[in-house]
């Protein structure tokens, strides 16, 4: 399916559903994961209060949160998360070979990190051992906080894959500038 074919392109300006219109210049209207979503304008509407929690006011804080949604990006296969967290965590200070080491297994945090995201892919839970030693880590409102943040960029990457969403315009000419090695 290329993207013209898409039942759900990225709705455009001149489309853009009456009921959620007050959304349109805030988050919703800057990328198209929310353009996509926008199909579906009670959903959206719903959507924005999570996503102020999840993106904005997380215990796991800015970077711990990258680390996460990177993850859950490469284990879900969503090139559009993984390309914008990419340039997130860069605009973050995140160095080019941390964010490629969360591919594969980091130490220390990270690989903490990581590991909960598989646990919580493959297993569909952490394990009390987890738990205890993440809570310790990073304390446990941002153990929660984990959870929630796989599932929330899990239904994401469902629904950017599903209708796939073409990356925003920026993102794809930083990647093209600045591959990730």
């Amino acid at each position: 399916m290329t993207h013209s074919q898409s039942p759900c392109p990225p709705v455009s300006d001149a489309d853009w559903p009456n009921q959620i219109s007050d959304l349109r210049d805030g988050f919703a209207g800057a990328l198209n994961v929310y353009r996509t979503m926008a199909h579906h304008p009670a959903l959206l509407r719903a959507w924005a209060p999570l996503r102020q929690h999840i993106v904005k006011d997380s215990h796991l804080g800015p970077l711990r949160a990258e680390v996460v949604i990177l993850r859950t990006a490469v284990r879900l296969g969503s090139h559009y998360e993984w390309s914008h967290h990419v340039s997130r965590s860069r605009a973050l200070g995140m160095n080019d070979a941390r964010i490629a080491a969360i591919r594969m297994m980091p130490e220390g945090e990270d690989g903490l990190i990581v590991r909960a995201v598989d646990a919580l892919i493959d297993t569909k839970r952490l394990t009390l051992a987890q738990e205890a030693e993440l809570a310790a880590a990073i304390g446990r409102e941002a153990v929660i906080d984990l959870i929630a943040t796989v599932g929330f960029y899990a239904v994401l990457g469902y629904l950017l894959m599903t209708y796939e969403t073409p990356l925003d315009a920026d993102i794809a000419a930083e990647m093209l500038a600045k591959p990730l090695a």
